[in-house]
């Protein structure tokens, strides 16, 4: 029996692509997103999103140019969780990759939270190789709705782009 293929393609993430991403995390979250878009549009940042023909986002990812000289920054990498280990993830940082070669940058770098091995493993698989180690953190909602501080400790990737 064969699956079921998705034609994908990635586009700019719009504003009003937002109300769609909810999946993607918590309204906190969107509004992070939504503030980088206001970034992409000063060329600082791309904010992709990938969909199928209906046009709605089934991932999301960014790709900051300002964090390493000579390297696009891959983050807030998400897809949607009923379609994960479905190629999506690997579309979207092929995706990615390109608008950095675009750019004619020569890496393409991200963390990963070590709590996340299976994350971890799909960039090895794509090629990316760990040289470092250090912390990370944001602001998250708390269950009772107030905002805290997520600590964690991450391994940046990076891979050569040809």
């Amino acid at each position: 029996m064969d699956g079921v293929v998705l034609a994908l393609s990635a586009r700019d993430l719009e504003p009003d692509d937002l109300a769609a991403c909810t999946w993607s995390g918590s309204a906190l979250h969107l509004d992070s997103v939504a503030a980088q878009l206001a970034r992409a549009r000063l060329g600082a940042v791309d904010y992709l999103a990938i969909c199928p023909p209906s046009g709605l986002p089934v991932a999301i990812g960014g790709v900051d140019y300002s964090v390493r000289e000579g390297a696009g920054t891959l983050w807030q990498l998400a897809v949607h969780p009923a379609l994960q280990s479905c190629g999506i993830g690997s579309f979207l940082i092929g995706a990615a990759e390109q608008r950095i070669r675009s750019r004619g940058l020569g890496w393409a770098e991200l963390a990963v939270e070590e709590s996340n091995p299976r994350a971890r493993a799909l960039y090895e698989r794509l090629g990316y190789v760990a040289y470092d180690r250090r912390p990370d953190g944001w602001d998250e909602l708390a269950p009772d709705g107030s905002v805290r501080r997520y600590e964690t400790m991450c391994t940046v990737l990076r891979k050569q782009l040809a």
